[in-house]
């Protein structure tokens, strides 16, 4: 299943550890196209943190959303990540935006990202990667960009 996954740190090496993420999702993710780096600043957050490393990935898997999210979990502790308040600094992130147009809502995972939309840091590395992406249920991730701007 075709899969687009965003990525972002900005504690310790943030570039190193999008690298390292990279490294490790090709364990279960067979990695189409990723984007450039993206450093933008900390979205909707009060508190002073260093800027974002933000990238997005496209490949296939044969994992269920369930599982895919497990994985991301996994490799997110394994890289340090610590879940100590919501939009707290981190050194890394690891999001589902899409699943082969899946639609899914439960306690842990909301399919597709139900704010990917409103996140240049999302739209603009995949827009990069993919001209003609569909947030499903949002629309082109063009016109979702261009809104923004």
């Amino acid at each position: 299943m075709k899969v687009v996954i965003a990525l972002g740190a900005n504690l310790g090496d943030p570039r190193k550890q999008i690298s390292l993420a990279i490294d490790a999702l090709r364990d279960f993710i067979k990695v189409n196209k990723v984007s450039k780096l993206y450093e933008t600043a900390p979205f909707k957050v009060r508190d002073e943190q260093p800027n974002y490393i933000n990238a997005v990935l496209i490949g296939d898997t044969e994992l269920q959303p369930k599982e895919l999210m497990k994985e991301l979990l996994k490799v997110e502790a394994e890289l340090g990540r610590q879940r100590a308040f919501p939009k707290a600094a981190r050194t890394i992130d690891l999001d589902i935006v899409d699943y082969e147009g899946f639609y899914l809502e439960s306690e842990e995972l909301t399919l597709p990202h139900p704010r990917a939309f409103e996140r240049k840091f999302v739209l603009e590395p995949w827009l990069e990667i993919d001209p003609t992406a569909e947030l499903p249920g949002f629309g082109p991730v063009q016109e979702l960009l261009a809104a923004l701007n």
